[in-house]
């Protein structure tokens, strides 16, 4: 593993399977992959490495599923995934070349391709939009929201 101190991950699409599941009385439900969570919870951030949620939709459902996992890093309803980056690493002495990102489409593209050129990692799920699958360091045999997180995570820590 190279010297990453962030792991900073897409929601929806990544650490779920893209979908909102939509009642008819207008709450939403998202499901989370268990498999994820243990290797953030239980194999991540042992190994030192800091998980950090960026995402473009705002909601309590992974607000809570954050606080499950120990993820305390988490910033919501973000359309300037790259700028909110580059404040956070600036504000803690970092750099991109301190982070693995993990997304799966388009909105993720300029974060990655910035991380990349400065150094870092990317990943993606195996059903991520093929421009995003083109310039990842690693492609997981999983689609979002079953156990790609899980499977980046174990190629960076090993």
């Amino acid at each position: 593993m190279k010297d990453i101190k962030y792991l900073v991950l897409d929601v929806d699409g990544t650490l779920t399977d893209g979908c909102v599941y939509m009642g008819e009385n207008g709450e939403l439900c998202k499901a989370f992959n268990i498999k994820d969570g243990y290797g953030i919870a239980h194999q991540l951030i042992p190994s030192g490495v800091i998980p950090m949620i960026i995402t473009g939709r705002t909601s309590k459902i992974v607000e809570n599923r954050c606080k499950e996992l120990g993820i305390t890093n988490i910033f919501q309803g973000v359309a300037d995934k790259l700028g909110k980056l580059k404040g956070v690493m600036s504000s803690n002495g970092r750099t991109l070349k301190d982070c693995a990102y993990m997304g799966d489409d388009l909105n993720d593209l300029e974060v990655m391709k910035a991380i990349k050129a400065e150094g870092g990692l990317i990943g993606c799920p195996a059903d991520a939009a093929p421009a995003v699958i083109e310039i990842c360091d690693f492609v997981s045999e999983k689609d979002g929201g079953r156990g790609c997180v899980r499977d980046f995570i174990e190629w960076l820590i090993d």
